[in-house]
């Protein structure tokens, strides 16, 4: 690969749902042997931290309730709401590219703390996007998909299958624009507050988890998988989670030029980056209000906070930290 074709290919990943990391990977793979180095690239930069973290996730079906296992968790959960703060200050810095996007992060927000469904305030605010800052250019875009993109997405609430589990996280696939930060967004909105097969702390549990294991933050899906519905409900979630983006590559690769240069993709984009941030602000706040329930983590949650946002410490440590002070305070 040329320089030149390289930043191409990374700049391709942003004009798609799905993990970067990722993608990037499946980008090279296909450059290289067409649909087949896709999916050997895309295959082989996945199993090994999906296989780490189902093993992980085993051992905490089985352990995790262990009293001598519990002062850890109680260390490494606000250790890992650090984590996700420091991700969001981050991405946060880089979605606000101009004022006009403010508004449309605060719409969002008020729309999710109202009950609004995760997903649909996201592409709301992408569609938000459209209206104000493409329509703003004196551009005109017509949309005729939303009533579809409603039906695909609404969540009634139902009991737990590994079939109904796989197909929110191929919904969720779909969709997860921003990093790989966001898909805590959306599991909690999705598995804790509308489905409720899992607690916050289960959540943060297995957030915690995928921080221990190297690839792409997804894999947690696959921890969540194994925990839920053993190593069938593993390999649905993790396939479910990864089989947006090897469609999407396949498909949108050849178009990569065309679409970069689109006003109107840009203007969506722009917007739906800013909704992902208002999306983990809001699901920081829950999390803050279950986990920062004593001193003792509200102390390992300032220490972990100032070691992310002032000294950028890679999450490893934080969560090896959090779960030594954990052990030390409690």
């Amino acid at each position: 690969l040329t320089r030149e074709h390289f930043l191409d290919l990374v700049g391709a990943t942003n004009l798609i749902p799905g993990p970067n990391s990722t993608e990037m990977a499946m980008h090279v793979g296909y450059e290289q042997r067409g649909f087949g180095g896709l999916v050997v690239a895309g295959l082989c930069f996945i199993l090994p931290a999906a296989l780490m973290t189902g093993v992980l996730g085993w051992l905490y079906a089985t352990y995790g309730e262990v009293p001598e296992v519990e002062p850890f968790l109680r260390g490494i959960k606000p250790a890992v709401l650090a984590i996700i703060l420091g991700a969001l200050w981050r991405l946060g810095k880089s979605a606000v590219k101009a004022w006009a996007l403010v508004p449309i992060g605060a719409v969002v927000s008020i729309a999710l703390l109202l009950g609004v469904n995760e997903v649909l305030a996201m592409l709301g605010g992408g569609l938000l996007g459209l209206g104000g800052l493409y329509l703003w250019r004196r551009r005109l875009a017509a949309i005729g998909v939303l009533p579809f993109i409603v039906g695909f997405l609404q969540t009634p609430k139902v009991e737990y299958s590994i079939w109904t589990l796989g197909w929110f996280l191929l919904k969720v696939g779909a969709v997860l624009y921003g990093s790989g930060y966001v898909l805590i967004a959306f599991l909690e909105g999705g598995l804790v507050q509308t489905y409720g097969w899992l607690t916050e702390q289960q959540l943060l549990d297995a957030v915690a988890i995928g921080q221990f294991t190297p690839g792409p933050v997804l894999t947690t899906a696959t921890f969540i998988g194994v925990f839920l519905g053993g190593w069938q409900g593993g390999a649905i979630a993790t396939l479910a989670i990864f089989l947006p983006s090897f469609v999407f590559v396949s498909i949108l690769n050849p178009l990569i030029p065309r679409l970069r240069k689109s006003v109107l993709m840009g203007s969506f984009l722009d917007a739906v980056n800013v909704s992902a941030v208002a999306l983990m602000l809001v699901v920081t706040i829950r999390l803050g209000i279950s986990v920062l329930t004593g001193w003792a983590p509200a102390v390992i949650f300032l220490l972990a906070a100032v070691a992310s946002l002032r000294f950028k410490v890679n999450a490893v440590w934080l969560v090896a930290g959090g779960a030594l002070l954990g052990l030390l305070l409690n």
